[in-house]
């Protein structure tokens, strides 16, 4: 027989077999909803104040789709909020991931039942549990959930992430064997270019061409000196409208590269500089979100590929220069910015004019008669120009159109006043509308005492008026024997909720709160009451401690 031939049959053999043994030991993946898999979010797109840590699922405009889980693995945190993530199951995997699901509507029956449990145990709505070791093991494709609209969500969907157990650290989960049809390149609007990093440098606007299917360009561009440059796109996968954000970037001046990133993996303590990678007094003036590709020197991003690339680029007068910008999404569609600029005399890299200025390695105290405000060294990432004014009622610490490195402290002597009117009293914050909101603050020393990262007014108003309370669905002595639930409404018209306590009987019952539409939901099925007629009773606070008390008569035949 020949020899040569029995080798290679021998080499294909254990080929084969190594194959089928490694097919054998890789996680069997199932994807998170039976729908087909359209996005409304990508993973490390610049959201406000916040990198985006996960996929956005879209699902179809409804609710209570059925949630899987991607691989085998244990229950390792559940976590019930108002905001935030909403209802969120953490499944930790034997390969060193763990998945999260947030913004469910309920959980399974089972994993429903032990958070309730919980739930009655600590009296709260609100909670987080981490089961032991051994306590929720999962398959593969078990339904694990509902998909929802709870915490801070805009609208249903799923929001799913992959993590790195140690570190929990969010990774792409682009990467595992989700099918999304893409075929669309990202989508560039305007091309910005600016003379420095810091708030006071020149930015200069251009327009963007389409010359073919993935070529953007501008006429020919002079500029002078050290540049960097910003650009407005977005991307969109098929099916979905959604402005997404891209994969990577690579900014290339006559071919050498000066900024790169790669959107693999974040740590969670990059949204501490996510403002420093956007436009942000535009975005405060005119709701423009500009991405800016150059290192700030205080910025400290896990994602970029090459920490010594910080986009700034010379250019020399009477020199002529190619400035190419390759965007790509994860699917590999890719759209380039392509400008030729003549170096000029002009002296692009004019700084704006210097007033009222906060260095950030100094600290500033600003004290009135009966109000202060001081700034601890490196609240700012740069010089800003900043004016603090006492306008009488009005505190006035500039303008939010600087990002925020620490938080300022704010002091604002309490009037004198009658006990009621005091009590009723807060420190409240002017929105973008000038309308006086809430702002969290302490009493001490005859002083209202908070601190704030944004910028903006600040003045003191009353809450006199309590929470209401309105039963939806039931009235006073009604019989509910044939009812699944209670309906209710609860808000506030100023101040807004601080605490509520629902009890029937004096036993305290679960009442599901969802702030976007007030409501407040008790399931009949949680507890049996033995008694036919029986006494609802809602306690509700406002952050001034103003109460109302609810109380309703129902009857309900016993079981």
């Amino acid at each position: 027989m020949n020899l040569p031939y029995l080798k290679l049959s021998y080499l294909i053999f254990i080929f084969v077999i190594s194959f089928s043994l490694t097919s054998q030991n890789e996680p069997k993946w199932v994807a998170p909803l039976d729908i087909p898999i359209q996005l409304s979010g990508t993973f490390g797109e610049l959201r406000n104040n916040h990198f985006h840590a996960g996929l956005d699922i879209r699902t179809q405009g409804r609710q209570g789709l059925k949630v899987r889980s991607v691989q085998e693995g244990r229950i390792s945190r559940i976590r019930v909020n108002v905001s935030g993530y909403g209802k969120t199951l953490y499944i930790e995997h034997p390969n060193g991931t763990t998945s999260v699901y947030a913004h469910l509507k309920k959980f399974a029956p089972k994993i429903e039942e032990f958070v309730k449990k919980n739930q009655y145990k600590k009296e709260s709505f609100v909670i987080q549990i981490f089961p032991k070791v051994d306590e929720f093991p999962i398959d593969a494709g078990e339904v694990i959930g509902y998909s929802g609209n709870t915490g801070g969500s805009n609208g249903p969907h799923l929001h799913f992430e992959m993590r790195k157990t140690i570190g929990q650290l969010p990774i792409n989960a682009m990467r595992y064997h989700l099918v999304i049809e893409d075929t669309q390149r990202p989508q560039v609007q305007n091309l910005y270019l600016y003379s420095g990093i810091d708030p006071f440098s020149v930015q200069k606007e251009y327009p963007l061409t389409k010359i073919n299917d993935s070529v953007y360009s501008t006429a020919g561009v002079s500029a002078s000196g050290k540049i960097n440059v910003g650009l407005r796109l977005f991307d969109r996968q098929n099916l979905s409208y959604n402005k997404n954000g891209i994969y990577s970037v690579s900014v290339r001046l006559n071919g050498v590269e000066y900024f790169s990133y790669q959107m693999d993996q974040i740590s969670f303590d990059d949204s501490k500089y996510i403002n420093l990678m956007i436009d942000y007094q535009k975005l405060k003036k005119k709701k423009m979100r500009i991405q800016r590709f150059f290192t700030h020197p205080e910025q400290k991003f896990s994602f970029l590929k090459n920490v010594y690339q910080n986009g700034q680029m010379q250019i020399d007068p009477g020199k002529s220069y190619q400035l190419l910008i390759e965007l790509n999404d994860y699917n590999k569609n890719t759209s380039y910015v392509e400008v030729y600029l003549t170096g000029s005399k002009e002296i692009f890299n004019q700084k704006k004019k210097k007033n009222n200025l906060i260095k950030p390695m100094e600290e500033y105290l600003y004290e009135f008669n009966d109000k202060s405000v001081y700034f601890e060294k490196d609240s700012f990432f740069d010089e800003v120009n900043l004016k603090v004014e006492d306008l009488g009622d009005t505190l006035r610490v500039g303008e939010d159109l600087f990002p925020m490195r620490k938080a300022y402290a704010i002091k604002y002597k309490i009037p004198k006043g009658d006990s009621l009117t005091i009590s009723q009293s807060f420190l409240s914050i002017l929105n973008k509308k000038g309308k006086p909101i809430f702002f969290s603050a302490f009493k001490k020393d005859g002083y209202w005492q908070g601190k704030s990262k944004s910028l903006g007014g600040f003045l003191i108003s009353r809450d006199s008026i309590s929470p209401e309370i309105k039963a939806s669905n039931f009235k006073e002595g009604q019989w509910l024997s044939n009812y699944d639930f209670l309906r209710l409404k609860i808000s506030d018209d100023f101040s807004g909720l601080k605490k509520f306590r629902g009890e029937i009987n004096g036993k305290w019952i679960l009442l599901e709160h969802e702030p976007k539409n007030n409501s407040l939901i008790y399931d009949f099925s949680d507890l049996e009451f033995k008694e036919t007629l029986n006494l609802l009773t809602i306690e509700a606070e406002d952050q001034v401690g103003n109460k109302t008390i609810f109380k309703r008569k129902f009857y309900r035949k016993r079981k």
